[in-house]
């Protein structure tokens, strides 16, 4: 990173240099409305193509200071007014400058899109936009949930801190296929693997837009945008400034039905920006919020006795609350992964001797192990320097501390997660070139998987220990008269009667023992792991970013030209359970060295640049781009991403496009590089290398063919053949592991588009259609080495010795089970539409509304695992407002209604229904406190509804907020 600095000053001194010919000026004048005459606070004043500019004051007053060149322009503008340019022909007397009122349909400039500033209704590509008033006004309880209302978004809500927003297909809790930036910072979690726009990102007070754009984004953001990107944009201290405060109250869990008691919500954030002589300026924002988090309390049943993994041959186990193998979607302990158990050799009457019952162990429930109190700290500053009117140096730093709980293989409680941002930033009107260090620590958080497992382990014994507990009771039961299931029930009473009880200080004391220890093996099944087992997920990384940009618009005579590079590393100190040092043995790479580090830091690297050309043609009607970004990651081939795009503008205001693309995503560092034991499964990176000595790739069977070898064999062995004949018997139904290392996913994407103000500049129309194929999807799928008894040596799949070993009841002592990413073998077609309408139809009434249609093509073949399309087929959004009803007073109505949908995970499947829910706000505005009161309400009617299978319960969310905004500001 220290070539990276001194290129920030070598930009330094030549733009210092260059500016010294420069006349210096002052530009004063006032602001006013030209309706009513009154002075315009707070409009931005520039000078075109400069980076100096400054904002009006509480009197619509300015001052402008810098160097130029006479004659030059003033560009001023003013949110809900029309801009205007005037020419500075020299040295004068005060400006008058008077704004004309104008509707913000369509008005909008995006520069996500192509990375240079353009009208919203040209851009090649669909994107939607929330300024200021949008975020002011929509009633949504904070300006992150408000994205969930924008055309084409589907939100997931793990937690009141933690929301993650997606876009045309294939969501997951986290998801690194849709990227978030802060001011050009990418928001994602090196090691969790999760974005935290939302958490660490701007305050409710320091936002100033959010661009969304929905589809494959990677051809000029290379890396992870292959489903579309959120672009956060904060408030530049020169424009913005004064002291900002902003109190928010409300409850939640009102009337029961999301598993907790009616709790307060709490919010409060402070903002302070000021400017000196319009070359140097500062900003500080410090957000704080505290609540009762949503809790995942659905106990929808994933394994139906219907099923193989359960025991469809005894129908009087239908029930749910007679299945013994009975896996809901919120308790954890319960699962087939590590939790299953085969009671065999049983004599149950009415079906005979020699018979086998699939059991699962009790489990605890999501409320048992997570914490019910979450919060959430950010803090920022900033300090810029205008080091010419060409130039403007800055420094920011970032922190985010917060508790929560996200999914991904497994849902992990987050306690005191921190992420730290520096950025160094050097930019003028037509380039830009930054770099960041981003810091992450996990804090206390823990895996709620190997803390139940390790709960049951400890307490209720191995799964042998507590499997011959449940065996004994239960052939005493069935022998004594006792109807099967009831004696299930009474075999599985007598297996947890050591188990620790929820509430108990015994349970609370293992509880705590466990989720301080960073090992997750357990002592009583792996010799010389701790004797309680541990969950703690202690991970810490560094992510070192830099790019640059330079636009040579007008620099060359044929069209205009924008290049750009950037480069990433992420470095990853190995804590000997999640991540380790892959150079060490496979033995020794859990086990610390002297100086109690793990090894080496594991570093993985990116690097990439594009090109980007556009050019109009027919007096700008036509406007044609095309871009081409490579990119490089030194575990894989080079990647090449071509976009190619059309906007042809017709009688002025009707606006269609069309664009095609490709683009790859690298995989994630826990895709790549991770080596966790979780549960007695070891879950492990994609890159070929980890596979060395393991082969897993190659030597195992598929967890989904022992399943269905394992139900034949219990069949046969209940009608008379031993374990082992049965074995060979049914040894066709073992599926051998064909998988080859990861590599990069690969989307082609097709849009077309149209987009218009008609009727007078009252309605806005917006309409898209796309088709995604997606290659080389990114998953996860488990599988079985078969050992020798006590893990000797490898055994050869295909063989007869193999085959025994994959047994059930040699699960503990003959196999070794991955959880493998890997790449799947099909290729996946997904299309959809939006529809998007806004229409100001009498004064400052609008009604808007959109509705998004999403769909998969079904392919014939099987994969080697389930993708998870997870997206409703249609969702709609529909409101109701008037910014000013009467003097100072305004409301929002929003009704939102989503369809139900299939959700398929590694770690809960089942259907999500169709729910609607109403937000609605009033707001008044006191203009001489400068302050302004929002009354609201999310989710109004108070329906209880889960956006995806294990997610959490939702209910109502009511609000009263506070803001009082550039007070102090002169």
């Amino acid at each position: 990173m220290k070539h990276i600095y001194i290129t920030l000053l070598f930009f330094v001194f030549s733009f210092t240099a260059k500016a010294q010919g420069n006349n210096f000026i002052i530009i004063s004048g006032t602001v006013i409305n030209q309706e009513d005459q009154l002075p315009l606070p707070g409009a931005s004043i520039t000078i075109k193509n400069t980076v100096n500019g400054t904002a009006s004051d509480a009197n619509g007053k300015f001052k402008l200071r810098g160097k130029a060149v006479y004659p030059f322009y003033i560009v001023i503008s003013s949110l809900g007014f029309k801009p205007q340019e005037f020419r500075i022909d020299g040295p004068g007397s005060d400006l008058r400058i008077a704004l004309l009122t104008q509707s913000q349909l369509g008005q909008e400039v995006v520069v996500t899109a192509s990375r240079v500033e353009e009208s919203i209704l040209k851009s090649p590509v669909a994107i939607e936009k929330l300024d200021i008033r949008a975020i002011r006004e929509s009633p949504a309880p904070t300006f992150y949930d408000a994205l969930e209302n924008v055309k084409g978004v589907q939100m997931t809500t793990s937690s009141l801190t933690f929301k993650v927003p997606n876009t045309r297909g294939f969501n997951i809790p986290n998801n690194f296929r849709f990227v978030q930036l802060v001011d050009g910072v990418d928001m994602q979690a090196g090691t969790l693997g999760v974005p935290l726009g939302n958490a660490i990102g701007p305050t409710e007070l320091d936002i100033a837009s959010v661009e969304i754009t929905p589809g494959a984004a990677s051809a000029l953001y290379g890396m992870n945008a292959i489903n579309g990107m959120a672009n956060l944009l904060t408030k530049s201290p020169f424009y913005y400034q004064g002291l900002s405060l902003y109190q928010k109250t409300g409850i939640n869990h009102v009337g029961g039905g999301t598993g907790r008691d009616l709790s307060n919500l709490t919010q409060t954030a402070i903002r302070y920006a000021k400017a000196f002589n319009n070359k140097v300026a500062f900003k500080l924002n410090l957000d704080y919020l505290r609540g009762t988090d949503w809790l995942s309390n659905t106990k929808t049943n994933q394994n139906p006795n219907s099923l193989n993994t359960a025991n469809p041959k005894f129908e009087a186990l239908n029930a749910d609350v007679d299945n013994p193998a009975y896996d809901a979607w919120n308790k954890y302990g319960d699962d087939n992964g590590s939790n299953g158990v085969t009671l065999s050799g049983l004599n149950i009457p009415g079906y005979g001797t020699n018979q086998s019952i699939l059991v699962r162990r009790t489990g605890y429930w999501e409320k048992d192990v997570t914490q019910p109190t979450v919060d959430n700290l950010k803090f920022d500053a900033a300090v810029h320097y205008r080091i010419t009117d060409k130039a403007e140096l800055s420094y920011s730093y970032r922190y985010g501390k917060l508790d929560g709980l996200f999914q991904r293989g497994n849902k992990i409680q987050m306690d005191n997660v921190t992420v730290q941002n520096h950025k160094l930033e050097l930019k003028g009107a037509n380039f830009f070139i930054k770099s960041y260090v981003s810091v992450e620590n996990t804090g206390d958080s823990y895996n709620i998987k190997p803390l139940v497992d390790n709960l049951e382990i400890t307490s209720g014994g191995t799964n042998a220990v507590w499997g011959a507990k449940f065996k004994s009771a239960l052939q005493n039961a069935l022998n004594a008269g006792t109807p099967l299931a009831e004696a299930l029930k009474i075999g599985r009473a007598a297996a947890d009667a050591s188990r620790v009880e929820p509430g108990t200080p015994a349970f609370n004391n293992l509880k705590n023992t466990i989720i301080k220890i960073n090992n997750w093996d357990n002592g009583a099944v792996i010799a010389g792991a701790p004797a309680t087992g541990g969950a703690w997920l202690n991970q810490h990384s560094r992510t070192y970013h830099a790019d640059a940009q330079w636009n040579l618009a007008g620099k060359i005579k044929f069209a205009d030209l924008l290049l750009g590079a950037d480069t990433r590393i992420y470095e990853v100190i190995p804590d000997g359970n999640n991540f380790v040092d892959f150079n060490r043995p496979v033995a020794e790479r859990n086990t610390p060295l002297a100086d109690g580090s793990f090894g080496k830091n594991v570093y993985y690297k990116k690097f990439g640049g594009f090109a980007q050309i556009t050019k109009t043609f027919f007096e700008e009607k036509l406007k044609l781009f095309g871009s081409l970004r490579l990119d490089y990651n030194p575990e894989f081939d080079p990647k090449l991403n071509p976009r190619l795009a059309a906007v042809y503008t017709l009688a002025q205001r009707h606006n269609f496009r069309i664009s095609v693309q490709n683009g790859y995503r690298f995989p994630a560092l826990f895709e790549a590089i991770s080596f966790v034991n979780n549960g007695n499964v070891r879950r492990v990176g994609g890159l070929s290398y980890i596979n060395e000595g393991l082969n897993y790739l190659d030597n195992s069977y598929t967890l989904a063919s022992s399943d269905v070898f394992n139900a034949a064999l219990n069949a046969d062995v209940a009608n008379g053949l031993t374990p082992q004949e049965a074995a060979l018997k049914n040894k066709s139904l073992l599926k051998i592991t064909d998988l080859s290392a990861t590599r990069p996913e690969r989307i082609n994407s097709l849009e077309a588009g149209y987009k218009s103000i008609l009727l007078d500049n009252k309605l806005v129309v917006d309409v898209d259609v796309y088709l995604n194929q997606y290659d080389g999807f990114l998953g996860q799928v488990e599988v079985s080495v078969p050992y020798t008894s006590g893990f000797g040596q490898q055994l050869k799949v295909g063989t007869d010795e193999a085959v025994y070993a994959m047994i059930r009841a040699n699960r503990d002592k003959q196999q070794t089970r991955y959880r493998v990413y890997t790449n799947a073998k099909n290729t996946y077609n997904n299309y959809g539409s939006s529809l998007g309408l806004t229409y100001n139809f009498y004064q400052k009434y609008t009604m808007s509304g959109n509705v998004s249609y999403n769909a998969i093509s079904e392919n014939k073949q099987k994969d080697v695992f389930v993708t998870g399309f997870n997206t409703p087929n249609w969702t709609t959004n529909l409101s109701f407002g008037n910014r000013e009803i009467v003097e100072n007073l305004g409301f929002n109505v929003l009704w939102r209604w989503q369809d139900a949908f299939l959700w398929e995970s590694p770690l809960v499947n089942g259907k999500v229904r169709a729910y609607n829910t109403f937000d609605a706000q009033i707001s008044y505005k006191v203009p001489q406190a400068k302050a302004a009161v929002k009354l609201g309400a999310s989710n109004l009617f108070n329906t209880k509804y889960v956006q995806y299978a294990g997610g959490p319960t939702i209910g109502g969310l009511y609000y009263l907020s506070l803001t009082f905004d550039n007070l102090l500001a002169k």
